[in-house]
């Protein structure tokens, strides 16, 4: 019995032993895990944080991050999270506090929660903030202001920079690793920036008209001017009057030489207003995902840089050669 007892014993302990390893085996492998509203996020996360971490976005790029559907499973997600990366000023208000509630996942539930990370506290310089007060008349005006930061690649930096420190935090263990994918990730941005704003120079003042203020980042940081908007205010779609009198002031400036529209965004009036004045339109994707083979932040600029400076070449090659033919 005594040989028996020992036996069972010995298998016991080598039992809890084996089990011991494996969660051992399990913590040490164990990936960090990330939340972003938007892919955005995921992919500069993704980049910084390498094998280490399983990212998900709750919202597509191809989707309007101000209306996403609150599915029951993104609780589960960030019910699981270590980390949640969001907006902030308001982009993402008429869906994700609800779920970040239901998640109850103390690791996110607070701002002031190491995993919960609001992008626009990194950024220095927000634009578009209302000086008075706002109300609903107004459109779907932010009161904080402009919340499409990303939109200016310089800004993705600060925020990759933050992702890192909250990384390293949460997994010290492999703070070297973050820290390196973070510079490797800066460092080409930066080159990447220059080499976008050497093609966007010879185009520098070009007016441009926007059908929802979602492009004034992007706009300022390439040198160009918004010159109109279709929408008469945000959020609210364009009448036929609105649409009338910016075809009237198009064709009164004659210095306008594109029309851009997020690709969520319908896509009928600004073709009409477009082809009537006789300028380019542009559907553009405003997130890495918004349209096929965009997987990385980088990706999405250089689309965005290669799109719309051959649509200011062609404007500006055809309005040369309008020039000459008068002049014959």
């Amino acid at each position: 019995m005594k040989i028996l007892k020992f036996i069972r014993q010995a298998t016991i302990m080598v039992a809890f032993a084996f089990i011991s390893i494996f969660l051992v085996v399990q913590g040490a492998s164990a990936q960090v895990k990330i939340v972003t509203s938007v892919p955005d996020f995921a992919a500069i996360a993704k980049r910084i944080g390498g094998e280490k971490v399983e990212v998900v976005s709750l919202a597509k790029g191809y989707q309007n991050p101000h209306f996403v559907d609150a599915k029951p499973i993104f609780i589960t997600k960030l019910n699981q999270s270590d980390l949640l990366i969001y907006n902030g000023l308001e982009l993402e208000i008429g869906w994700l506090p609800i779920l970040i509630n239901g998640a109850r996942n103390s690791n996110i539930v607070s701002p002031s929660s190491l995993g919960n990370y609001n992008a626009s506290t990194s950024i220095n310089s927000i634009v578009e903030v209302p000086t008075s007060p706002v109300d609903r008349s107004m459109g779907d005006v932010h009161p904080s202001g402009n919340p499409h930061f990303m939109l200016d690649p310089r800004n993705g930096v600060p925020v990759a920079r933050e992702i890192m420190t909250r990384l390293i935090r949460i997994d010290s263990e492999n703070a070297a690793f973050y820290e390196e994918n973070f510079n490797s990730f800066a460092k080409t941005l930066r080159l990447k920036i220059s080499q976008w704003e050497t093609e966007l120079a010879p185009f520098k003042g070009a007016s441009v008209v926007t059908y929802h203020k979602a492009w004034g980042y992007f706009l300022g940081w390439a040198g160009l001017k918004e010159a109109g908007v279709v929408e008469p205010k945000p959020g609210i779609p364009p009448t036929p009057s609105h649409v009338a009198q910016l075809i009237r002031r198009i064709e009164q400036r004659q210095d306008i030489k594109l029309i851009i529209a997020t690709n969520y965004y319908p896509r009928k009036i600004p073709e009409i207003i477009a082809r009537k004045v006789g300028v380019d339109f542009l559907a553009l994707p405003a997130f890495v995902g918004g349209r096929d083979g965009i997987r990385t932040y980088i990706e999405l600029f250089d689309v965005l840089i290669g799109e719309i400076t051959s649509a200011l070449k062609n404007k500006k090659a055809h309005t040369i050669q309008s020039a000459r033919s008068e002049e014959e």
